[in-house]
């Protein structure tokens, strides 16, 4: 087993959902992935672990910046065409199983990451079971999904031959001109800031796409917990050990653990409308909420 630790602000929910993204394609790509969180009440850090001598969160970025992104559609689907995107669309055959209908529009397909060896899909934008589908970008007729996972993916080009990249890749930044909304460092509220950047074209916004890929990873399995449209839970689960996908899922869901020298806190983070209500949000606030007993 090879481990790495990397630094993490708990108070980014981009952050928090993109480790759980780590231990997810790990497992695929090596096997028996686990993570163990660990904070000091200053500085927070996640180990992540898997099978083999590599290092795993190299194995990841690597993947990440050779893979190809495709569209995903069902047999008979309307979205079944080239789209003005220019990401192209797989029809996955008669039968196939599909993780919900088959959308209106391109814009909520699901993605897939596909390498030499291995492929990763992303699909949570389009749940359609009682979850919350966690989409903060804008309307169904928006820029797709797949697009924006590409264009990230796009900006990871030579990152898993830096050493710096590796041990901290949650600093990485990039110009990004649209994401995921993960990552609340690079979103604003023109209204609070006092202008719009969209407005001035002489000005790019700084993201962070590994955050923003890895968040979206880490959601196909596990959702925070929805108060309202603005107002979301999340858990941090803290282990002696590490521990496999199945609790850091359960734990991101905001309901405490029974694990025996384990310890739970949960945060409550606060959206707000950047541009016209029921459409984009983006996250304006983060507190730590008192502890409490429930158990999953």
């Amino acid at each position: 087993m090879a481990e790495v630790r990397i630094p993490v602000d708990l108070f980014n929910p981009g952050q928090v959902f993109a480790c759980l993204g780590f231990v997810e394609a790990a497992d695929i790509l090596l096997g028996d992935a686990t993570g163990r969180f660990a904070w000091d009440g200053d500085d927070a850090t996640f180990t992540l672990s898997a099978r083999g001598a590599e290092n795993p969160a190299g194995t990841v970025l690597h993947f990440l910046e050779t893979a190809q992104v495709s569209s995903l559609a069902p047999e008979g689907s309307n979205n079944d065409t080239e789209n003005k995107w220019d990401v192209p669309t797989i029809n996955i055959g008669p039968r196939a199983p599909f993780p919900y209908p088959d959308p209106d529009t391109p814009a909520t397909l699901p993605a897939q990451i596909k390498g030499a060896e291995h492929l990763i899909v992303l699909d949570h934008w389009g749940d359609k079971t009682k979850r919350d589908n966690i989409k903060f970008w804008a309307g169904a007729g928006g820029y797709p999904g797949a697009a924006l996972l590409r264009d990230a993916c796009n900006l990871l080009k030579g990152i898993s031959k830096k050493e710096a990249v590796i041990e901290d890749p949650f600093a990485f930044s990039a110009q990004q001109s649209s994401s995921f909304r993960f990552d609340w460092r690079r979103d604003y509220i023109p209204l609070d800031a006092g202008f719009s950047p969209n407005e001035h074209g002489s000005i790019t916004m700084i993201g962070f796409p590994i955050v923003e890929i890895l968040a979206a990873l880490g959601l196909n399995h596990a959702r925070p917990k929805r108060r309202t449209k603005l107002l979301y839970i999340y858990g941090v689960l803290f282990t002696e050990v590490a521990v496999p996908p199945l609790l850091m899922r359960a734990a991101l869901t905001g309901s405490a653990t029974s694990i025996p020298g384990a310890s739970f806190r949960r945060f409550q983070m606060s959206l707000g409308w950047p541009g016209q209500e029921g459409q984009a949000r983006c996250i304006t606030d983060v507190q730590e909420l008192p502890q409490k007993e429930d158990r999953i």
